[in-house]
């Protein structure tokens, strides 16, 4: 019996630290508001944006550009819109990191 006592008082002394561990963490500091390109389609237009996010949320956006879904030049407008909206969250984050 005495030979258990020992792993048993071990084992309930690592689960008490990781207990007060846990309990005592403290919350991981919230991250800064990042840039990001994005896209939405709505009402048969494709808007290419970039937005400030932080912890999920969206903080505020700038429109790059507005294609219609039936253009005839529609993804050679996305590709360039969507590099432009790189570059400009890309200098935003800079500005603001």
């Amino acid at each position: 019996m005495r030979v258990l006592a020992l792993p048993a008082v071990l084992l309930v002394a690592v689960l008490l630290v990781a207990l007060l561990l846990a309990a005592f963490r403290r919350p991981a500091p919230d991250r800064l508001p990042d840039w990001e390109a994005a896209t939405e389609l709505r009402d048969g237009v494709t808007v290419v944006f970039v937005r400030q996010v932080a912890d999920g949320r969206e903080l505020g956006r700038h429109v790059v550009a507005e294609i219609p879904a039936d253009a005839s030049d529609w993804e050679t407008r996305y590709h360039e819109a969507m590099a432009a909206a790189r570059s400009r969250a890309a200098a935003l984050h800079s500005e603001t990191g």
